[in-house]
């Protein structure tokens, strides 16, 4: 692989952030909806789920409100109807910003991102004009501490891990989406504490940026990850590792 954005990384530690504004159990329970309508209401045989469901775990979601969103999705319960969208577009220095939303109301969100876009020195673009520059992955993310980091790579990649990164304070496993169960299991076997997984998608090269184009970049994806309709942002912005920790910071 060519690298990772470390938009992921900022977006792992601004978790509690995310929580505290009230947005994170709003996203989490859309992708249990979605995961539990297109592929049932077992975690069981639903791999999309399981994640989703994990992932509502290890943000304190009680159980109840996680029950409540699968039921919806398989329409035990009934729920507004939301649909799935990519859109696409550029940031500051001709970056690739690829924006996963569920929505109940399209024209509305698509308004909404463009105007965000707008706003920070971007430009929403047509249908796949980005979507190229990226490549489905899935990521399991292990925070560095008490962990050997070599042993861990071997056992990720006889597992089927494509790539193995550290970054700050944790080590990131790049696997096939096929493939991510396999090596998640593999590494549980291990005694590793897996902190997350989830299917990203990873930018195949990075555009580095100065530091005020990273700044920008920055105020841009994150006021597109505060739209309630948006779930995921990625793009193949190589931030300033100085930048990454000042806007962690403030």
């Amino acid at each position: 692989m060519s690298g990772h954005s470390k938009w992921h990384s900022i977006k792992h530690q601004k978790g509690v952030a995310d929580a505290k504004r009230g947005q994170l159990f709003t996203k989490l329970t859309r992708e249990i909806i979605i995961a539990a309508r297109e592929g049932g209401g077992s975690a069981e045989g639903n791999f999309r789920l399981r994640l989703a469901i994990q992932k509502a775990r290890d943000s304190n979601m009680p159980m109840d409100n996680i029950d409540r969103a699968v039921k919806k999705g398989t329409g035990e319960i009934e729920g507004g109807i939301l649909a799935e969208m990519v859109l696409e577009g550029y940031g500051p220095s001709g970056i690739a910003v690829l924006v996963n939303a569920l929505s109940d109301n399209r024209n509305r969100t698509v308004q909404e991102v463009r105007s965000t876009f707008t706003r920070h020195g971007g430009s929403l673009g047509e249908s796949g004009c980005v979507a190229w520059l990226f490549d489905s992955k899935g990521v399991i993310t292990i925070k560095a501490e008490n962990v050997d980091a070599d042993e861990l790579a071997l056992t990720a990649i006889d597992a089927g891990a494509e790539d193995v990164r550290m970054e700050e304070g944790y080590v990131e496993v790049f696997t096939a989406p096929t493939q991510m169960e396999k090596v998640m299991k593999a590494l549980e076997q291990k005694n590793v504490a897996i902190e997350s997984s989830e299917l990203v998608m990873a930018p195949k090269s990075l555009v580095q940026l100065d530091e005020k184009s990273a700044v920008q970049a920055l105020r841009l994806l994150d006021r597109l990850e505060e739209i309630d309709d948006i779930q995921n942002v990625y793009t193949n912005a190589d931030i300033p590792d100085s930048v990454a920790a000042a806007f962690h910071a403030a």
